[in-house]
Order: structure tokens, then sequence, then C-alpha cells
């Protein structure tokens, strides 16, 4: 499994849409996602003091949009991008984070 951080108002827009995409696809060509080990990184570095937050768990073997996993030279580490829209059926569970 994989995941990426979102408001949750920016999740319920996707739910009507029908798929889900970021600022980021439109300006980087991908959607950032994390690994498990990696999750509680992008939320201090990203998200600190934010609310309205979800984890969505993403199934990769169910994604339509093709995943990449790539080095980071910020971070020095290598995560998971989608590169094209989620759709739905690829994500298996929503968290509320706070």
């Amino acid at each position: 499994m994989i995941y990426h951080i979102t408001f949750r108002e920016d999740w319920e827009k996707a739910k009507a849409n029908g798929e889900y995409v970021t600022e980021s696809l439109h300006k980087e060509g991908f959607i950032h996602c994390s690994e498990s080990a990696q999750v509680a990184g992008v939320l201090d570095r990203y998200y600190a003091g934010k609310k309205g937050l979800v984890k969505l768990t993403i199934d990769p073997a169910k994604l339509s949009s093709r995943l990449i996993h790539e080095w980071s030279p910020s971070t020095l580490d290598t995560f998971p991008h989608i590169y094209g829209p989620i759709n739905l059926d690829a994500v298996v569970e929503v968290e509320q984070l706070n």
C-alpha cells in the first residue's frame, strides 16, 4: 500500500468528480505519495498545524495511472509518484487524521 495526505474537502470533491487530482499533478505531472514509514515525515514537513486532514490508503494494483518510485534529493529518499489521476476504487481506506 501507498499513502497520500490531503484535506478532507479535497477528498470530498474527488468523490463528487469521480477521480482524485492535485495541484501537483497539473504543475509537476504527478501526485506525491508516501510509503508507510514516510507518512510522519510528510506530515511534519508539509502539514504541521493544518486541520481537516485525511490519509488515503491506495492499493497500487488497482491504480489506472502509472506509479513510479523516484528519488527525492531534498529528502534523500525514494517516494511513490502517481502520473495521472487516482481512480477512486484504488483508495481502499480513508483515515481521518485530525
